[in-house]
């Protein structure tokens, strides 16, 4: 086992490496700007998820994992598949701009456009990026909050078979097996996984016993397939679907309920990438479709399509600049039948002076047929004192465009809604493992419903979010790692009101430890502080708890693991969305098997 004091670079990756005896401590990152960059030249503050931290901690859903994260807190109506809200940083989910593999993941046919966080199970990825803060100038609409880009597992040389299979309270069953295989000139990898639970209820009144009511069942059918062929040194062709088959029972806000619906999602990509002398161009079509039928006979479908190019222009040994546009067209069909399009062009300049200074600026104009166009942009600046010691700033604007149901809904919708407008900045210190973050943004404008028409409209006035981030990583004694993180947040109103299920502080724990041959012993949880289900500290308390988790897992040999798992180890009665249930004391177990 290696002993290292490592910078925050090389602690965010640390947990993938502990058990290898090596460090990655220089990960490689695509969303900051676009293009692949390590992790140590980008000025964006960025956290990530390795497949090694989701591994050892068992983690089922995206959700589950993004709440490790310091400055994300999560709410839930239930469990698993239930709606989910992730906030990042006070935003609430529509104000994120959620990819899988580069391709949107907001659905369009929802009234909020924000991802189904719930649906999102984490068999088959390979790593999570959360970039915080305005991202508009680079991506554009939605990413006011910052950009989460869920990347899934490619192919490794060699062919490889596995099989998964878990087991647990609520009568939850985990099934998952993947083919992989890579060559000189291609390489593919398909994963199935499913889940299918019994659950317990949604709807649960605070204080009463959920084997009072009936349970709500979920079922996932995940599908990820990706590929590449490359014709020779210079020109690759790739393709990546991911497909979601789920059922979901779900209650009311008022009393429990037999009430259900189907959802498909489907993502897809066709890319082609050349790589020459000058620069490293791709060229790309995506297409995000998703249908919902509820048992109450409504349904509703959404599509997003998007044709983009981009130039990586390498200037000088570390000096680049991105240029490139995109067209996307945004539809909600059956009931509304509107659709609206945006063609956008973007470009990044990234310089590194002295190895130790380092400046990127982004700047991004959108055009829509049915709203203003929008240029925003970011600039970011990192200096590196040392390799353990850094200081970095960004500042960005953002903005959300009104989703088609905001606008058109025949009951709430308003036809007269703009899009609204953000600026925000960050400033982190880094410090041998320490992390220190203040952030601020100001939000203009805010699209919210509102009580005094009963539609959707645009906020007189200004929202602010704004906060601290502390965190430390490090291996603390030799196979011992240790994580904490506190976050601060004030989110309010224009009226300087606190708004509805932020808590105002979170502290994050986690303590891995690999001494042992072959073993893992892992405990984390959280502290949520006060939270309340109304906007103006109104509604019910749903913070001031602590839950904590634990895991073992075991490898039996090279190619069998096993493992147990205990969430909500006290047993502590909580509800994150009042009236809603949480998980009591659940046990899990599992196993893989690799080829």
């Amino acid at each position: 086992m290696v002993k290292h004091t490592l910078s925050l670079v090389a602690s965010a990756t640390l947990f993938a490496s502990l058990e290898a005896n090596t460090l990655t401590l220089n990960p490689i990152v695509v969303s900051a700007t676009k293009t692949e960059q390590s992790l140590q030249n980008t000025t964006a503050n960025i956290e990530i998820i390795t497949a090694k931290e989701i591994e050892d901690k068992h983690y089922t859903t995206i959700a589950e994992a993004l709440n490790s994260l310091s400055g994300v807190s999560v709410t839930s109506n239930g469990g698993f598949g239930k709606s989910t809200s992730v906030f990042l940083r006070g935003f609430d989910s529509k104000r994120a701009l959620v990819l899988i593999d580069g391709i949107r993941y907001n659905d369009v046919s929802n009234s909020q456009d924000g991802a189904s966080f719930e649906h999102l199970m984490l068999s088959d990825v390979e790593q999570i990026e959360v970039i915080k803060g305005a991202q508009s100038g680079v991506w554009g609409s939605e990413a006011s909050a910052g950009v989460i880009n869920i990347i899934t597992k490619k192919a490794q040389m060699g062919t490889i078979l596995t099989a998964s299979l878990g087991y647990g309270s609520f009568d939850t069953r985990k099934y998952g097996a993947s083919l992989a295989h890579k060559s000189d000139s291609y390489d593919f990898r398909l994963g199935v996984n499913r889940i299918n639970t019994d659950g317990f209820t949604s709807y649960a009144r605070r204080y009463t016993d959920i084997n009072d009511y009936e349970d709500d069942g979920y079922k996932n059918t995940t599908i990820n397939l990706n590929g590449g062929y490359r014709f020779d040194d210079y020109n690759t062709l790739r393709i990546s679907h991911t497909d979601i088959n789920l059922y979901t029972e779900y209650d009311s806000t008022t009393k429990d309920s037999e009430a259900s619906y189907d959802k498909r999602e489907k993502l897809s990509q066709i890319s082609f990438e050349n790589k020459n002398n000058i620069a490293l161009t791709k060229f790309y079509t995506n297409r995000s479709t998703f249908a919902r039928d509820y048992s109450t006979g409504s349904e509703f479908d959404g599509k997003v399509n998007e044709y983009g190019v981009s130039a990586e222009l390498p200037y000088s040994e570390n000096d680049f600049i991105l240029i490139g546009g995109d067209y996307k067209s945004f539809e909600h069909l059956n009931q509304l039948n509107k659709k609206y399009t945006a063609k956008g062009i973007f470009l990044t300049n990234h310089n590194q002076f002295w190895q130790n200074l380092i400046l990127t600026e982004s700047i991004r104009s959108d055009n829509y047929d049915a709203f203003d166009d929008k240029t925003t942009g970011k600039i970011g600046m990192k200096y590196n004192f040392g390799s353990d010691t850094y200081l970095a700033s960004n500042y960005g604007t953002a903005y959300n465009v009104p989703t088609l149901y905001q606008l058109y809904d025949g009951t709430y919708g308003n036809s007269t809604l703009k899009s609204e407008d953000t600026k925000s900045y960050d400033v982190t210190f880094g410090y041998h493992g320490v992390t220190l973050t203040y952030f601020s943004s100001r939000v203009k404008e805010m699209i919210d419903y509102d009580f005094t028409t009963s539609k959707y409209n645009n906020i007189d006035g200004t929202s602010t979010f704004k906060g601290f981030e502390a965190g430390y990583k490090n291996e603390v004694y030799e196979g011992t790692l240790v994580s904490l993180s506190y976050t601060r947040l004030s989110a309010k109103n224009k009226n300087g009101e606190d708004l509805r299920r932020r808590a105002n502080e979170t502290l994050k724990f986690g303590i891995d430890y690999y001494g042992f041959s072959k073993f893992h012993f892992g405990l984390n949880g959280e502290y949520v502080g006060s939270r309340y289900d109304n906007d103006n500290k109104q509604g019910a308390q749903t913070g001031r708890y602590t839950v904590a988790n634990a895991v073992v897992n075991y490898d039996f040999s090279k190619n069998i693991k096993i493992y147990g798992k205990i969430d909500n180890i006290t047993d502590k009665y909580y509800q994150s969305v009042n009236n809603y249930a949480s998980s009591p004391r659940a046990y899990y177990a599992g196993m893989e098997v690799s080829f």
